[in-house]
């Protein structure tokens, strides 16, 4: 977000069409509503499935909100070759499509890349699926959650845990998240190669391959093991709750050890160096737990923060919404629905020359179908009504 609302937005003038359905898809095409983008939702008769997910208030889902603030939405029923033919139409004058259906169903709808770009030669074209469009497991359904198990994410984390011999349950879906984060990049790329080349072209994202390229260091190690394992960041026990602290750098030890006081920090062989503190980690921090029991998580953030050791008290979601620093970073944007105003999360950059914020509003199921067929299409009443008997729309009303 920026400062100034004067500033214009950097996808102004990009009209993209989002097929997508859960998270990783509309996510993606939130972020380029978020640059400017003119982002038409198009969605079932009877609406994204989303709109119904918890947490609910009058009705309206807060979840589908932060995911699809700032869009338009169109409804069209993809079964009938009327709502195809204006999906056609609309093809011809839009610059980006996102999907992330099973790999397949977009061809037998008639709305594959092949076609669409034969329509459109500009046109870039995003599918995110789990697996990819190609490979033995492509045609697998996927979520994000199986990612996570498939791809070595689950039991990295079992490993680190150190207490487990099975992998925690989960439902935060970092796939998910990845593959709107990527997806997001390669369009941008792909919109930057057609302003030089004036085509566009096709964009492939697995959540599979997102999860492995989180796997920065474990996807090396497989490959060379080391012997002695990494550090693993834990909590140490204050007097009333629990925080993190992470004297990484000799420096980082060097205000630890002042902070504390604690002799047996500095003078014990074990934590001489930076590679056998590595090598000693959870000795080192079971000394520093003597010194934090004695105080409250308060107290230990304040003394630490003081003398430079990085820590942090640990948060639940709810805290956050109150952070003062979050605040004044303009983390935090009012968002309206049919059920009111809730607090939306801003994208996660600043921008000194570009707009980026998070819509104002969550779109109505079909709000702006009237609007796009007359002014983007230019359809004609006779043709609308055609097509709306037909049950481009939904169901034809008697």
């Amino acid at each position: 977000m920026t400062a100034s609302s004067n500033v214009s937005a950097a996808l102004e003038g990009i009209r993209v069409l989002d097929f997508s359905i859960m998270l990783a898809g509309p996510y993606c095409a939130r972020m380029l509503a978020d640059v400017g983008a003119e982002v038409i939702k198009i969605e079932p008769p009877e609406g994204d499935d989303m709109r119904l997910r918890a947490p609910l208030r009058g009705g309206h889902s807060a979840y589908f909100g932060q995911l699809n603030a700032g869009k338009r939405s169109i409804t069209l029923d993809l079964k009938t070759s009327e709502a195809i033919a204006i999906v056609h139409g609309l093809v011809a004058k839009a610059d980006v499509v996102v999907e992330n259906f099973r790999p397949g169903v977009m061809e037998r709808l008639g709305l594959g890349e092949k076609t669409l770009r034969q329509i459109n030669p500009r046109l870039v074209y995003c599918s995110i699926s789990g697996y990819g469009q190609t490979g033995p497991a492509a045609a697998r359904p996927a979520y994000a959650m199986m990612v996570h198990a498939a791809s070595g994410f689950d039991r990295t984390l079992m490993h680190y845990a150190g207490d487990r011999d099975r992998p925690a349950p989960g439902a935060v879906f970092v796939a998910d998240v990845l593959g709107a984060i990527f997806g997001f990049s390669a369009i941008q790329t792909a919109l930057v190669q057609r302003g030089r080349t004036g085509v566009g072209q096709y964009i492939d994202v697995a959540l599979m391959d997102c999860m492995s390229n989180l796997l920065v260091y474990e996807l090396q190690e497989a490959q060379f093991p080391v012997a002695t394992p990494r550090p693993v960041y834990a909590p140490v026990k204050a007097r009333d709750g629990d925080l993190l602290i992470t004297p990484i750098t000799e420096r980082n030890f060097s205000a630890l050890c002042e902070a504390t006081g604690l002799a047996a920090l500095r003078n014990d062989e074990r934590f001489a160096t930076l590679p056998s503190r590595s090598r000693n980690w959870l000795a080192m921090m079971d000394v520093v737990e003597d010194w934090t029991r004695e105080r409250s998580v308060a107290e230990c953030v304040q003394a630490l923060d003081h003398a430079g050791v990085p820590c942090s008290a640990y948060a639940d979601p709810g805290d956050t919404l109150a952070d003062p620093h979050l605040i004044k970073r303009g983390l935090f944007q009012q968002v309206s629905d049919g059920a009111g105003q809730f607090t939306g999360i801003n994208p996660p950059w600043r921008m000194s020359g570009t707009r980026s914020e998070l819509g104002e509003r969550v779109p109505a199921v079909g709000e702006h179908t009237q609007g796009i067929l007359d002014k983007i299409l230019g359809m004609a009443p006779a043709e609308q009504a055609r097509a709306r008997a037909a049950g481009a729309f939904g169901a034809a009303k008697p």
